[in-house]
């Protein structure tokens, strides 16, 4: 099994984007990504898993994978956060915590448009989901 690198994961995602023709259609494209996102169970939606500064409730499961990769897992109450972490895991999950540390972030962000399309609070959500997966890729990395 290949899995797609982070890189590639960014091409298809950007590529998805610019197929669409305004926001209104790429809102509906990430609520759709949103309802594919495998669920959690009612004890992995605990205060352990919930990412703390965002507006909505989100909550995200670290999984440690074969070959140090991190599986990562989440939902949130509202649709379009759920999206936006079907976005997340799409470029984080199932990578080394090397490989989720060079992921520029704010660089994927800009690429995909979302620095113009999200209000402040949801952009303030998305960059607190982003330091929860560093800061369990970070541990990871340290505990070897």
């Amino acid at each position: 099994m290949t899995i797609e690198t982070a890189a590639a994961a960014l091409d298809d995602l950007a590529g998805d984007f610019s197929s669409l023709d305004d926001w209104e259609d790429r809102y509906r494209y990430i609520i759709d990504l949103g309802r594919a996102l495998e669920p959690l169970s009612e004890d992995e939606h605990s205060d352990q898993n919930k990412v703390r500064g965002c507006a909505s409730q989100v909550w995200l499961v670290t999984e440690p994978e074969a070959g140090g990769r991190l599986r990562f897992r989440g939902d949130s109450d509202a649709h379009i956060v759920r999206g936006l972490i079907a976005i997340l895991l799409r470029l984080y999950s199932d990578r080394t915590p090397r490989e989720i540390l060079e992921l520029d972030a704010q660089g994927a962000y800009e690429r995909l448009g979302l620095n113009h399309a999200l209000t402040a609070q949801r952009s303030n959500g998305l960059f607190s989901m982003v330091e929860r997966i560093r800061r369990d890729a970070q541990s990871a990395l340290a505990a070897g």
